[in-house]
């Protein structure tokens, strides 16, 4: 971790509030921690940009946060367990890179139990800016999915290993 130890612990913390706001499905709070909302007019509208795995890019502040809510309106239950996080802040951005260890869940069963769940592995990139009131809002995000080998059989024990 670089920087300030100050700047360091709002990022973390700002980084930290992103993921508690897609955790309860908070749209509105998602919407106060990216940049170029009332709050952070030193932003253009256009400068914010997202990618969610599998996604193409998304440019400007309202195809984010209305990607953010076609996600929630899906997604029944989601979880992250964030691992390998790495903070650098330099002046006023600041980078986060971690894995995000995902438990997700779609609609609750007829019963009204929860749903199937699903795990899944995504490496991010969140980029924050220090906006004018001195708040780190999100300014570009990109999530990439991470491909596991489900391979639980390894090689016989007389079977040459592959080179």
């Amino acid at each position: 971790m670089t920087g300030s130890g100050a700047d360091v612990a709002a990022v973390e913390a700002a980084n930290a509030a992103l993921y508690e706001a897609l955790e309860r499905g908070d749209l509105e709070t998602l919407g106060e921690l990216w940049a170029g909302g009332a709050q952070d007019l030193d932003v253009a509208d256009g400068d914010l940009s997202v990618v969610h795995p599998g996604w193409p890019v998304l440019l400007g502040r309202s195809e984010v946060l209305r990607s953010y809510a076609l996600i929630m309106a899906s997604t029944e239950y989601i979880q992250f367990f964030l691992t390998d996080v790495e903070i650098s802040v330099l002046g006023d951005t600041a980078l986060v890179t971690c894995t995000e260890n995902i438990l997700s869940g779609g609609p609750a069963e007829e019963d009204g139990s929860v749903g199937p769940l699903v795990g899944g592995l995504v490496v991010a990139t969140n980029v924050f800016r220090r906006g004018a009131d001195g708040e780190w809002r999100l300014w570009a995000r990109h999530g990439s999915p991470v491909l596991v080998e489900q391979d639980d059989e390894g090689p016989e024990p007389d079977e040459p290993l592959a080179d």
